[in-house]
């Protein structure tokens, strides 16, 4: 009886006194600031915004040179060799490359900052004038970090773009921003050179690869092509003298993925990103050089780009991966052999929500298909620690959390190295089911942030003790939240029970504005009297009582139907995705109708396993997808996840089309960061849309 009472009865006891005692904490506070009306809100425990954590530094090249200065001996960069390759079949005929991937090699700070200053004397060397744009367009690897570190020693605006980006937006946004040396790997080389008969002003290509193509000087006749390497020999060899920017400088023009048409190159400068480390570094608990990040999403997204300037600052190792790559049994990983997670074991990551929506529903599969005692076990160890997550005390408690912990929940922490102690996640909307599926299975605090391109990423994030669900959290200590009235939609700052409205960020870390688009920047941007900045997100949020903030909608998602109803597409599409037989989901919803209807992509593994359960015969998935059957269960899922979440009738979607084929940045159908690119799906399937209303 005793182990009961010490590890179940005694921590309840303890925790209801404290419960009692203690009152809500308030995470933000309000205040006055500017002439317009609404409701502002700041970071409890700052006055004003935070412009810079580390001392006389101003700029990311300042804050870089401090922090190999300081951790010199210590690793900064890892990257994984690849062993080899091969060719798997799969029984639809596809053919897959898996990798078989060897341990980590490390570089430390010191050769990292020998590697950058060399680089920067070899662009100066190659004829890079500092006036003159530098675009990085390459998949997220340790020579992306250096090649941003070398081009902001010489104070040079580096471009980014999705390596993911099609042909039509990356001639865009190279000749847009007038670059004349393009930083890329090998990949991305090939799609340079089939359209450099487009492109204006590109002299010099760096190839991050040693072995580049034989053919690519031929044909792209009018550039210098050079690899990575010999450029930082180069610069070894004619060594110039560094020059730093200011913090007011641009240092990154970094372009949207375009959810909807042409992107658009969000200017930042040294002093705006700094902002939001300096802000990050206050929430992420203890972080030091302890940790180990891994960096597997892309750097020209400036959530991974924050990421991984603040953990270089901190003294904290960076193992690169890949999304391919990244568990054991990730789709380009040889079965058998480990993934970066397993080989690397970070304590720190940071991911998009459809990342975690993978996650959790791959561990769901793993343990349905399973069956039998382990599967049983699992359901009821997370049905015990659920109803603690959701602040029962009658849930799994002192020693029968321990218990859950080391029979069940250790082999689901393993897929991501077992030692995952914080996970930032931003980007898109995070469900509740998968926050707590990360609280329960990982055992970790997930930091849900709220921002975009033009705050870097700075605006909310969710303390580390708010176990709560659906909110973004507090103002970040660099950012001021405002709420303003949108009658339109129906949104005010004095509705109750909360306030709600159009979602404006103002701070230090609110960018200058896009690129050559004066009447866009003008329409998003405002400068108050005080000289603030302020950026107009159209993003619709509510306070919470303790200052935390949760969007509840998005001014262009939201369509009026036929007999007036408002539909808010990003909402329904949250409360629908959780189906298990959902891969992706796209809401339609046309003004001339009174209901709407959807695109879904399915789970494959979960409707094959159902197909298998219903004896039900196909040639291959595309086939499982059309049949009658299929689409009535998928459909009758939606409509059960649709009550649950309270939608209303003309919300859930009345007739479906099944898909086949995932959507991915590859396909142009979602951006890098996963989401949705409405218009280019609406058009890839107008005609389906279109037989959906017909029929």
């Amino acid at each position: 009886m005793n182990p009961y009472i010490f590890g179940v009865i005694l921590p309840l006891l303890v925790t209801l006194l404290v419960r009692n005692k203690n009152p809500r904490k308030q995470r933000g506070v309000p205040l006055q600031t500017g002439d317009e009306v609404g409701l502002t809100i700041r970071n409890s425990r700052f006055d004003s915004p935070v412009q810079s954590a580390w001392e006389g530094v101003a700029t990311l090249a300042e804050l870089f040179e401090e922090a190999c200065k300081t951790h010199a001996e210590r690793v900064l960069l890892g990257t994984r060799v690849v062993l080899a390759r091969e060719v798997e079949s799969g029984h639809d005929g596809r053919s897959f490359e898996k990798l078989h991937l060897g341990d980590y090699g490390w570089l430390s700070y010191a050769t990292v900052f020998d590697v950058v200053s060399s680089f920067a004397s070899g662009l100066a060397f190659l004829g890079h004038a500092r006036e003159e744009r530098a675009a990085i367009f390459a998949d997220t690897r340790q020579e992306w970090f250096m090649a941003l570190q070398g081009c902001f020693r010489r104070n040079v605006t580096v471009v980014t773009i999705y390596a993911s980006l099609g042909e039509e937006a990356l001639s865009y946004s190279l000749n847009e921003t007038e670059v004349t040396t393009v930083i890329c790997g090998r990949k991305e080389l090939k799609t340079l050179v089939n359209i450099s008969g487009q492109l204006d002003s590109v002299k010099r290509v760096i190839c991050m690869d040693d072995d580049i193509p034989s053919d690519a000087s031929s044909i792209a006749y009018n550039w210098t092509i050079t690899s990575f390497a010999e450029v930082a020999r180069l610069g070894k060899e004619n060594p110039v003298e560094a020059d730093l920017p200011l913090s007011a400088d641009v240092a990154v023009i970094m372009y949207t993925s375009g959810s909807t048409g042409l992107p658009k190159g969000v200017m930042m400068t040294h002093g705006n990103v700094l902002a939001t480390l300096s802000a990050v570094m206050t929430i992420i608990p203890d972080i030091g050089t302890k940790d180990i990040y891994l960096a597997y999403l892309p750097m020209a997204h400036i959530l991974e780009l924050a990421a991984e300037s603040l953990m270089a600052a901190v003294g904290v190792p960076i193992g690169y991966g890949s999304p391919l790559t990244l568990t054991d049994t990730s789709n380009k990983i040889k079965k058998g052999t480990k993934g970066d997670a397993s080989a690397l074991g970070p304590t720190l990551m940071a991911a998009v929500p459809a990342i975690l929506d993978r996650v959790r529903d791959g561990v769901f599969k793993k343990v349905n298909a399973t069956g039998g005692l382990p599967k049983k076990l699992f359901y009821l160890a997370y049905a015990r620690r659920l109803q603690a997550v959701n602040g029962s005390w009658l849930g799994a408690w002192g020693l029968e959390k321990a218990l859950w912990d080391f029979l069940v929940f250790k082999k689901v922490r393993a897929i991501l190295g077992g030692r995952i102690r914080f996970i930032l996640s931003g980007g898109a909307p995070l469900s509740g089911d998968t926050q707590k599926f990360i609280n329960i299975c990982l055992g970790a605090p997930i930091g849900q942030g709220y921002g975009l391109t033009e705050t870097c990423a700075g605006g909310t994030f969710s303390d580390v003790d708010d176990t709560s669900v659906g909110r973004v959290g507090p103002p970040l200590p660099c950012s001021f939240i405002k709420l303003i009235d949108w009658p339109e939609g129906g949104y005010l700052t004095n509705d109750s029970p909360m306030p709600r409205g159009e979602i404006v960020i103002g701070g230090p870390n609110v960018t200058l504005g896009y690129f050559k688009n004066e009447e866009k920047t003008n329409e998003s941007y405002k400068v108050d009297e005080r000289g603030m900045r302020w950026f107009y997100t159209g993003d619709i949020g509510r306070f919470h009582s303790d200052g935390c903030l949760e969007i509840i909608d998005r001014k262009k998602d939201i369509v009026k139907l036929q007999h007036g109803e408002y539909v808010s597409l990003g909402k329904v599409e949250a409360a629908l995705i959780v189906s298990p037989f959902v891969d992706n989901i796209m809401v339609h919803a046309d003004p001339f109708h009174s209901y709407c209807v959807a695109l879904v992509v399915g789970s494959q593994f979960t409707l094959e396993e159902w197909a298998s359960e219903q004896g039900i015969s196909y040639i291959n998935f595309s086939d499982l997808c059309a049949k009658e059957e299929t689409v009535k269960e998928v459909h009758a899922s939606l409509v059960k996840e649709g009550k649950k979440a309270h939608l209303e009738k003309f919300e859930i979607p009345a007739k479906i089309k099944l898909l086949s084929d995932p959507w991915t940045p590859e396909s142009g159908l979602v951006t890098a960061a996963l989401k949705l690119k409405r218009e280019a799906i609406k058009k890839t399937f107008d005609e389906e849309l279109s037989k959906l209303y017909a029929s």
